[in-house]
């Protein structure tokens, strides 16, 4: 039988027959192997292949070495580093390694070779479903297996042709973590989903996307109850009260959705990137690094009134958000700043370089301020006795960060949601940062947005709107 062979890492080993695999190969003779290859352990890539895992034991227990502190105001004037952390409480990264033909239980590592992928299969995305949390969407983790299951989803399974079923090494599902559910997805949108938002007292949700149309979703039915095109790439939404605020090209639209009002407010130059509201006060970041600021008005060809154009940032401004200590605006730029304003005398107070690529999100929890950015860190910072905001903890991740946003749980934990360049959306429970979950997509999830009863909302770059669950408690396997 002549058999066809394969180089892998310096090792010859033969080709299996993809058909005979099967069951459907016909070929007598057939020029591969009508059996399994000799085995070969072989050791997964870490870091997504960007980097190589070492076998250095120091190495693998790296994390539980670092220092993770934080600064935390005691009850005297002073400032002492509290861990974030106890070394016991985090644990080494799981290494998973991959045997040709079956998974080792390998506990080290004994190569540095890549893995060979085939051919692997599939299932559509979530199916649709009606608000409601159908248990038929739980995620389907082999317990059994999960020391060795990788974190990575099959991208072979997406397209629908894994071979490999429940034996593959990477995931076959939308999520991983206990907790996590499926409910339903919302499609319409052609484009990357730019803004999510849930006006309060409303039964409706609002998207906006890059294909130039706001649509508005029924809560009780999943349906799209109304588009508006307009005409312009929505690059940022945002509501507050009754106002829902469209950032587009060279303007804000402003609609109020209780009387059915709308106003345009001009911008001085570029695409708005980023809208939030402190203090009355509506506040945009543009594409020319200006931040402008209205204030409600009683003049009556316009509810808002340009109160001031907040400069400092050399790029584009791409994040804002409002709150920690005294109310302050913080802003995130290309950049790679961070400047603090004062809301009252709209002045900068400080400008924080802590990060090396664009600053992409900001959120606020508690006292203490969250950056995250392209450089692949999530970064806090606290405030000092002088009154300064300084770093705190730094958290790396293996890809770079394009979006946060959190949530308090029914048992009072904060869970971080953090979308990464590599289609995943992690969930960390602060202050530890310990990974509970993630949910996965099929390009970069730019929005995400928090509802009641733990939903969370999530918007990709292919236009799809998904909504999962956060469950009280994790879920139990059927015996």
């Amino acid at each position: 039988m002549v058999t066809k062979w394969t180089r892998i890492d310096r090792r010859i080993i033969p080709t299996t027959c993809y058909y005979w695999l099967n069951g459907r190969c016909n070929r007598n003779p057939c020029r591969f192997l009508h059996s399994k290859p000799p085995i070969v352990t072989k050791t997964v890539n870490c870091n997504g292949g960007r980097k190589r895992c070492s076998s250095s034991e120091s190495e693998e227990n790296s994390l539980t070495k670092r220092a993770a502190t934080v600064w935390i105001r005691n009850s005297g004037d002073c400032i002492s580093k509290t861990p974030l952390v106890e070394p016991s409480q985090t644990s080494s990264p799981t290494i998973s390694t991959q045997v040709v033909g079956e998974v080792s239980q390998t506990s080290s590592h004994t190569s540095s070779t890549e893995v060979v992928e085939t051919a692997e299969s599939s299932s559509p995305i979530l199916s649709t479903a009606v608000v409601e949390v159908s248990q038929s969407s739980s995620v389907e983790v082999s317990q059994s297996s999960s020391a060795t299951l990788s974190t990575e989803l099959c991208k072979y399974w997406i397209n629908g042709n894994c071979v490999h079923g429940d034996k593959c090494r990477d995931m076959h599902s939308w999520f991983s973590g206990d907790r996590l559910s499926a409910v339903t997805n919302l499609e319409g949108h052609k484009k990357l989903v730019t803004g999510i938002t849930l006006p309060v007292g409303t039964n409706k949700l609002f998207s906006g996307s890059t294909d130039g149309t706001v649509r508005i979703w029924d809560c009780h039915t999943a349906q799209c109850a109304n588009v508006t095109n307009l005409g312009d790439e929505v690059n940022s939404l945002i509501s507050e009260g009754p106002w829902i605020f469209v950032g587009l090209s060279n303007i804000v639209k402003a609609w109020n959705i209780q009387n059915g009002s709308g106003y345009t407010l001009e911008v001085p130059n570029g695409r708005v990137l980023a809208m939030t509201v402190g203090k009355d006060t509506l506040l945009a970041g543009a594409e020319d690094g200006v931040i402008s600021a209205w204030k409600g008005s009683s003049e009556a060809n316009s509810p808002f009134k340009l109160v001031a154009s907040l400069h400092g940032h050399s790029k584009s401004v791409v994040c804002l958000t409002v709150g920690c200590p005294n109310k302050r605006l913080f802003s995130g730029s290309m950049d790679h700043s961070i400047k603090v304003w004062d809301l009252d005398t709209f002045e900068c107070k400080m400008t924080l370089n802590g990060h090396t690529d664009i600053v992409t999100s900001l959120i606020c929890w508690g006292n203490f301020l969250l950056s995250s950015s392209l450089d692949c860190t999530i970064k806090v910072w606290a405030e000092s006795q002088e009154k300064t905001l300084q770093l705190a903890y730094s958290h790396n991740v293996e890809n770079g960060i394009v979006a946060l946003n959190a949530m308090t749980d029914a048992e009072d934990k904060t869970i971080l949601f953090c979308s990464c360049r590599d289609n995943s959306v992690r969930l960390y429970e602060l202050p530890s940062f310990t990974e509970r979950g993630r949910l996965f997509a099929r390009q970069e999830v730019r929005s995400i947005e928090k509802g009641p009863g733990g939903l969370i909302f999530t918007g990709d770059g292919t236009g799809l709107v998904t909504v999962s669950k956060w469950s009280e408690e994790a879920k139990v396997e059927a015996a």
